[in-house]
């Protein structure tokens, strides 16, 4: 789910931007934020955390947020504060998001 909705923020931006849809392009976009995603993984795996849970997407959407706008800056590709603050509620909504409605499924199947 994590890398739809990341390739979705890409995908969504390169186009709103006018920017080409090639996979060149796409790539180099997505790139740093799924090295985040990987390192929030990564971070999530190491301190035993459930991947589907809210928690954990804090920690990917936080480490998909930072470590993607760090390697934007030293590519050169942008870092504005109106970019982060877009990037930081979409991943948020996205990344977090489903984590969230996961749980509250979860909640209602134990319930019944």
């Amino acid at each position: 789910m994590d890398v739809i909705f990341v390739g979705l923020f890409v995908f969504i931006g390169r186009a709103s931007h006018q920017e080409p849809l090639s996979p060149g392009g796409l790539v180099r976009t997505a790139i740093p934020f799924l090295v985040g995603l990987v390192v929030g993984w990564m971070i999530v795996v190491l301190a035993g955390l459930p991947a589907a849970r809210w928690r954990a997407g804090l920690v990917v959407w936080g480490s998909t947020l930072v470590i993607g706008m760090v390697m934007r800056r030293f590519t050169d590709q942008g870092v504005a504060q109106s970019f982060i603050i877009v990037a930081a509620v979409f991943l948020a909504v996205f990344l977090i998001g489903w984590r969230l409605l996961a749980g509250i499924r979860r909640h209602h199947r134990e319930q019944t």
